[in-house]
């Protein structure tokens, strides 16, 4: 596993401690302006892994593909997952 994997699966495994305590914080009826800036750290961390994972993909399957001139599909998958992140 790579360095930029590495760290997308530790940031995941920190959001995952964290969604634990949300969890908790609802069930102890917490204040809901805590809790929902717990969701937003959250949110940020699942974000940070997400663009770790695609600058790997970037890193390795795109640009084997641009290096072996077969560069169109992987352009795709990428024009695709970037327009799910922006639209909003």
């Amino acid at each position: 596993m790579n360095e930029d994997k590495k760290k997308a699966l530790q940031t995941l495994k920190i959001a995952k401690g964290q969604i634990e305590a949300v969890i908790k914080m609802l069930e102890d009826g917490r204040y809901c302006i805590d809790i929902s800036n717990q969701i937003l750290a959250v949110s940020s961390l699942v974000k940070k892994s997400n663009m770790l994972i695609l600058k790997q993909h970037m890193n390795s399957c795109v640009l084997e593909a641009v290096n072996s001139g077969n560069s169109s599909e992987k352009i795709d998958e990428i024009t695709k997952i970037l327009s799910k992140i922006l639209d909003k």
